[in-house]
């Protein structure tokens, strides 16, 4: 099905996204201002996986 293979594709990037956030929030010299975009756009991923999850199960 569709929303599954998205949902498996949405989760795999959300997944990464944390793993990068968390190595640059873990350096010396962290942007402030990428780290806030990063967490942004993870943000929306979530939000997006919600969405599909709630939809598949109706």
């Amino acid at each position: 099905m569709a929303i599954e293979q998205r949902l498996r594709e949405l989760d795999a990037r959300h997944r990464d996204l944390d793993v990068i956030i968390e190595t640059e929030a873990k350096r010396p010299a962290a942007d402030p201002m990428r780290l806030s975009a990063m967490k942004r756009q993870k943000l929306k991923l979530k939000e997006e996986i919600e969405e599909l999850r709630q939809r598949s199960s109706h």
